[in-house]
Parts: C-alpha cells; structure tokens; sequence
C-alpha cells in the first residue's frame, strides 16, 4: 500500500485542528491523523506546579524521535501505539492508541516543520496562517473549555513563551511550506487539497 504523509502546521489558534478535521471528514475510510501534541515528553518525575511552568512551545518538549520512529513504520505499513497527552495534568497519559497505517497520514502540529527528519518525511506541507489577534482569542476559548485552564495561566503561558516561540520556531517554517492556507476555513484551498488528495487515491 502506498502511504502519503501531510503535514499540516501553523501557529496555535490558526485554524489547523478546523483544516485537519475537514480533511478527515472527507476521506474518512482512507485518511488516519496523527497530533504532534500527543508527542509532548512524559514528565511523571516532575511536579504538576512545575509542569505547569515548562515551555512547551520548544521543539525540546516533543519526543520527536518517537514521532520519526512511527511515521516510519506508518510509511512502510505497520501499525504503531501512539501516546496520548492530558493537557489538564502537563503531561502524557498511561494510555496509548492504535493507529492503522492508511494511505493518507495527516500529521498536525505547531513545530511539525521544525525538525528536518520530520519534513523529509512529509509528501506534502501545509502551513496555516491567521491574524495574531485571532489565534489568542481561538486559543483562550479551546484551554478553558476544553482542558481545563485558567485564564490567568493562558495569558502568561501566552506571553512568556508562546509568543516569543512563534516567532523564532513556527513562523520561519512558513517558508518551507509547499501549501499556505489563510485560516482553516479557507474554501477554495481546501477543495485544492481535497482534489490532491482524490487524485493520490486513485493512483494505483
């Protein structure tokens, strides 16, 4: 079987997750997604105030060898175990999924594109791009209601460190993009990647 790997990436509140997911939603029997986030390093040896304290907008937060190790096997048709991240702890839960290789791999992640063992393995990379003030205002919305955080801490997590990550880590990669799509939503980009994607399945 032969497997395309997408990655798609772009800065926290751009509208990745909305891309992916019309993606999926497309193609459900032949598309498997794959989140970098899940890949964030278990920290049970650290407490959960110091945790809460760590800068999870480096590329050194993320078990990218693992992500490297998996998307290989995926591409050579094996099945992995995928970890799984509890955002409301800061750290990686005891449970792990079991993802089936299929011939599209969608990959998504802010630093996808950061480390370049991960990009030689992409066959196709989408950057997704948004206003500043969107992505903070999205980003505010998704942690409180849907892990658990509190403003105070979304705000300074937000100025000490996803701010100034952005701009040194997942901006830059902007440029080794094959695809930039403004926001999520974007219709006519979508149906481009949609139509990309229907072409790859019909090949032999």
């Amino acid at each position: 079987m032969k497997c395309t790997i997408i990655g798609i990436t772009g800065g926290t509140g751009s509208g990745k997750s909305t891309f992916t997911n019309r993606l999926k939603k497309a193609f459900p029997d032949d598309v498997t997604v794959i989140y970098h986030d899940n890949y964030y390093r278990c920290q049970d040896d650290i407490p959960f105030e110091e945790r809460k304290k760590v800068n999870y907008d480096h590329p050194d937060s993320l078990e990218t060898d693992l992500l490297v190790e998996h998307l290989k096997k995926l591409k050579a048709g094996e099945s992995i175990e995928c970890p799984v991240y509890d955002y409301s702890q800061h750290n990686r839960s005891h449970e792990t999924i079991h993802v089936e290789p299929k011939r599209i791999i969608l990959v998504e992640g802010i630093l996808l594109l950061t480390d370049p063992r991960v990009r030689e393995l992409l066959d196709i990379k989408i950057y997704v791009d948004a206003d500043a003030d969107e992505r903070i205002l999205r980003r505010i919305t998704r942690d409180v209601k849907e892990r658990g955080r509190d403003l105070d801490n979304i705000v300074d997590q937000y100025l000490t460190t996803v701010k100034p990550m952005h701009y040194l880590y997942v901006e830059p990669m902007r440029n080794r993009a094959d695809i930039v799509v403004n926001s999520g939503m974007n219709d006519v980009a979508f149906d481009v990647v949609r139509a990309k994607i229907r072409d790859l399945l019909e090949e032999e």
